[in-house]
């Protein structure tokens, strides 16, 4: 079978050959149909890296049919359609009995399609970051990066509370896609200075919650941005992975705000699960919009390398195994 690879070396990916998993007696064994790329994970803290990467760390949003079904599994059978949270690989072995995961396989629903249910694992966290902040109707809220985890995180916010949602980035294909997929006003952080335009939009007062959503290199000045943004009682949630910068904590503007780091209660995430798939079927996580490109798996290096050289181009990403 084929799976995808990090060896040796900056932006190296591969396609290895390697012997059809064996599943124990607690696991259960998926065909791939399709895969979704996270540019979070994959590129900033594998693709760009030096060193091997161990090839379970390539890729946790797989979606396919269960082949094989070990004897003291129960729950699953051969033909289910489910998503998993699995590596990029043609076939996967998935622990269900042991796992250290709460539902690291689901059924999908017959509304969610194959392509869509490839989100759930960013769905489910999404729903859950949301629920964090206990915005209300009547706030405000900045969401600074609308990459995949911005926009998810916009669309279950406004699922669940439907507050004023502001949405900022500085590409224009991202800052197109937000206003489409629910955005009360967009900022367009190339075009004008995010923080007088949120001040503006909010006549001086600032935000209730600002959301830092922004990957990689710029994600230590968007948290600077947000510092700017919220208001005295307010609340700013980290979500974003930065890159070898540290984040910058200006006491003056901290003090009286709250700050949270992206945190997630395991024992809420079935809910949180259960949640993302209802809000999927429902399309109200309108995840199909938010695909720009598929990739078949064996160019699966040219995928990488598009989002990696291309951002401007590219929302989610996703391989197709079938």
């Amino acid at each position: 079978m084929k799976r995808v690879a990090k060896p040796e070396g900056e932006y190296n990916i591969v396609i290895e050959d390697v012997p059809l998993p064996e599943i124990s007696s607690t696991q259960v064994l998926i065909r791939a149909e399709c895969s979704l790329i996270s540019r979070g994970s994959e590129i900033w803290r594998r693709y760009i890296r030096s060193e091997a990467i161990d090839h379970q760390s390539m890729g946790y949003s797989f979606v396919g049919d269960v082949v094989e079904v070990g004897a003291r599994v129960s729950g699953f059978s051969i033909g289910d359609r489910v998503a998993a949270l699995a590596p990029h690989a043609e076939y996967v072995a998935v622990e269900i009995v042991d796992s250290r995961h709460v539902a690291p396989v689901v059924h999908l629903p017959d509304a969610v399609s194959s392509e869509a249910a490839t989100f759930w694992p960013l769905s489910t966290s999404s729903v859950l970051w949301m629920r964090e902040i206990e915005a209300r109707k009547e706030d405000t809220v900045a969401i600074l990066g609308q990459g995949l985890v911005g926009s998810i995180c916009m669309q279950a916010l406004n699922a669940e509370v439907n507050p004023s949602v502001i949405a900022v980035d500085a590409l224009p294909l991202r800052c197109q896609l937000a206003a489409s997929l629910g955005a009360d006003h967009v900022v367009d952080a190339s075009r004008e200075d995010p923080v007088r335009a949120v001040n503006d939009l909010t006549g001086g007062a600032g935000v209730e919650v600002a959301v830092e959503a922004v990957g990689g290199r710029a994600g230590a000045a968007a948290f600077a941005q947000a510092q700017d943004m919220v208001k005295r009682g307010g609340l700013i949630q980290v979500i974003g992975l930065y890159e070898d910068e540290p984040l910058p904590l200006d006491s003056g503007k901290i003090q009286g705000r709250r700050i949270v780091g992206g945190y997630s209660d395991g024992g809420k995430r079935s809910s949180g699960s259960d949640r993302a798939l209802q809000l999927l079927a429902q399309k109200k996580i309108r995840a199909e919009e938010m695909i720009s490109h598929r990739f078949p798996y064996q160019e699966a290096a040219e995928a990488f390398d598009l989002l990696y050289t291309r951002l401007g181009e590219t929302m989610g990403v996703v391989l197709v195994w079938k």
